[in-house]
């Protein structure tokens, strides 16, 4: 009775914890590889459909032309929306390269805001919380890819 306690308490093996580390790495970079592909498809879809109102809500202005909104349609809309389905295509198979995606348009994004912010002056608070939402979301994006080559690459 006492064997058969031993064996029921007996510690994981190293390669069952290697593979459940492996596993959490995985949940975690699909997690934030599709809720950035759904922030930027839902971002794109509001800029389809009210340019102008997100417009002033972000920046404190909307384009005043025609030209104006239809380039901000296309621009913010569709890119964004375009952005958003790739990372979601590439999150079911290509999942490294999803979170590759996510670290540079995150870290672009931050660095060319901040450029920003110095060479334009002053910024509204909408433009910090995106930076530091820029920042959080790449800088994690960062440590799961080290965490992951440090396991075994993720697909």
């Amino acid at each position: 009775m006492l064997r058969t306690l031993r064996v029921l308490h007996k510690r994981p093996s190293a390669s069952a914890l290697e593979i459940n580390r492996s596993y959490t790495l995985m949940s975690a970079a699909k997690l934030i590889v599709v809720l950035t592909a759904t922030v930027f498809l839902l971002y794109g879809i509001g800029f389809l459909f009210a340019p102008g109102q997100l417009s002033e809500l972000v920046t404190g202005s909307s384009p005043t032309s025609p030209s104006g909104l239809i380039d901000m349609r296309s621009t913010y809309g569709g890119m964004s929306i375009a952005v958003g389905i790739l990372l979601f295509l590439v999150s079911r198979t290509h999942l490294k390269l999803g979170l590759s995606g996510v670290l540079i348009m995150m870290a672009s994004m931050a660095i060319t805001r901040t450029c920003g912010i110095f060479i334009d002056g002053s910024a509204n608070n909408l433009m910090f919380i995106y930076l530091a939402l820029e920042v959080s979301v790449a800088s994690a994006a960062g440590v799961l890819m080290l965490r992951q080559n440090m396991v075994h690459g993720l697909n």
